[in-house]
């Protein structure tokens, strides 16, 4: 089987998501690189795209600055971390106007399970986070001596990829 040059991109998107979700997971950090990387990739993306125009690009560029002013305000109210922020506007732009509304549904019911997940006494520890906490870091504050913290980058990876990849094997 050929590999097609449209799946480039895509299988690029797929990589620095996982990368994402893993330093989350790992170190409570997006690297701006993971962000940067994803934004170079969605021109492109777009181009290879059936159907894509100039008016579907400005609209997922709109999307995606929304999805940045609102988490801009919840980082500036120590809601949700800033790799957060940039993650979650950078997988915007790649599920576009049409999946916006699903991956923001998404990421909030999968970041919502993994906080629950997190409260568990059997949950792993997170790299001991529970003791410590990463400066802008997504926390769950329960009946505990520490809060909890929640690596939310896991969710919106997984969410991204939910989103976004089923219209292209369809």
């Amino acid at each position: 089987m050929p590999f097609h040059l449209d799946f480039a991109p895509l299988a690029g998107f797929v990589a620095l998501m996982a990368v994402a979700a893993f330093e989350d997971f790992r170190r409570l950090v997006i690297p701006n690189g993971v962000v940067i990387g994803l934004c170079v990739l969605w021109p492109f993306q777009l181009a290879a795209a059936p159907g894509a125009s100039l008016i579907t690009g400005m609209a997922a560029i709109g999307c995606g600055f929304a999805v940045f002013f609102a988490g801009t305000l919840l980082f500036s109210r120590g809601l949700i971390g800033g790799g957060d922020v940039k993650l979650l506007a950078a997988a915007t732009l790649w599920a576009g106007p049409g999946g916006t509304l699903p991956l923001l549904l998404l990421t909030g019911l999968l970041g919502g399970l993994l906080g629950l997940f997190a409260l568990l006494p059997i949950c792993p520890d997170f790299a001991g986070m529970r003791r410590r906490t990463a400066t802008g870091a997504s926390e769950i504050v329960a009946n505990r001596p520490h809060p909890t913290v929640v690596p939310y980058g896991v969710a919106i990876a997984a969410a991204a990829l939910i989103a976004t990849l089923p219209p292209y094997f369809s």
